[in-house]
């Protein structure tokens, strides 16, 4: 009898932190104050992504550095609450980094990052990563991880290297301006798909407008690549592998946060892609992922499978959702 292939995982080559969310009426003024309204204390970063990806039935593993210390503590106890599997080992030398993100009234979220371990990669723990990767494989990679000075050479380099088999994913995140060319250029050189959101389109391409910089940035891909813009409450545009770019209208929803979100609409086009669906289809996914996730507080809000099929109603998608088989992981 032969062996049951091995699903597709997401694994993330990237960083899990920690958020240090504090609610605010407005971003203050240089120089300026603003008063709280409630602090709240968990997981983010990647972590958004691979919550987003597992509870769409898709295995998640976390290939990033945790260290010791408070936020280090925070950070395992997440994954294994979420049932996120680990690659490397606690590095003793050091906390896990944290990042303040100021959410406002309307649900905008603003953010400073403060990296610890997670910023301090070795060419011995990427080697250790690459061994346990297998053919089918999802990898995601973060522009956070790119923009670091130790991380962004190995990053690159590791990524250069990835077998065929292994589908790369690349969102370059709001610090995309801040990456060297040597180091962005292997990346995009190697890359499956690029998911970013609008304005980090432009800086990428001079094109505000996500249709042109969607075709634009599949230009700067290898033939048979494939690219997402995100447009927040508009939903994405996708530019599938040899078609021309679509607009993927997105769900009208209340939002009360919007961090996270973009993690969320990766994480989920990803788990919906290596489960069968054809992109269309995955972006439409994870267009209702999002919006989802902005209807809820808190970083990690991305919905279960049974959720999204109850938030698609009568769509066609939610049918094929409901369908999707039971993954042993």
């Amino acid at each position: 009898m032969n062996p049951r292939p091995l699903t597709p995982r997401l694994v993330l080559a990237g960083n899990v932190i920690v958020d240090l969310v504090i609610e605010i009426p407005a971003v203050p003024e240089r120089g300026g104050d603003v008063i709280g309204s409630h602090v709240s204390r968990t997981a983010g970063g990647g972590f958004n992504t691979l919550v987003a990806a597992r509870r769409l039935g898709t295995d998640a593993v976390y290939a990033g550095l945790h260290g010791t210390g408070p936020h280090g503590d925070l950070v395992r106890e997440a994954l294994a609450a979420e049932g996120v599997r680990t690659v490397l080992p606690v590095r003793e030398d050091g906390d896990t980094g944290f990042c303040v993100a100021l959410v406002d009234a309307g649900g905008e979220r603003t953010f400073v990052t403060s990296f610890g371990v997670d910023a301090r990669l070795t060419a011995a723990e990427l080697a250790v990563v690459a061994g346990r990767l297998r053919d089918g494989d999802l990898v995601q990679l973060s522009g956070y991880g790119l923009v670091m000075p130790v991380n962004g050479p190995l990053l690159a380099r590791f990524t250069a290297g990835l077998p065929a088999g292994v589908t790369v994913c690349f969102d370059p995140g709001p610090l995309v301006a801040d990456i060297p060319g040597e180091i962005l250029d292997p990346v995009l050189a190697r890359a499956d798909w690029l998911s970013c959101n609008a304005r980090e389109g432009r800086l990428l391409t001079g094109h505000a407008d996500p249709g042109r910089a969607a075709a634009a940035l599949r230009e700067r891909l290898p033939a048979g690549a494939g690219v997402l813009v995100r447009a927040d409450k508009d939903g994405c545009v996708l530019a599938a592998p040899g078609a021309e770019p679509v607009h993927v209208p997105g769900f009208a929803v209340e939002a009360v946060d919007s961090n996270g979100a973009g993690d969320a609409h990766v994480g989920a086009f990803l788990a919906l892609l290596g489960r069968g669906l054809d992109p269309l289809s995955a972006a439409r996914g994870a267009n209702a992922s999002a919006a989802c996730a902005v209807t809820r507080r808190g970083p990690a809000t991305a919905p279960g499978l049974a959720e999204l099929v109850a938030f698609l109603g009568g769509d066609p998608l939610a049918e094929r959702l409901a369908a999707l088989p039971a993954q042993s992981m």
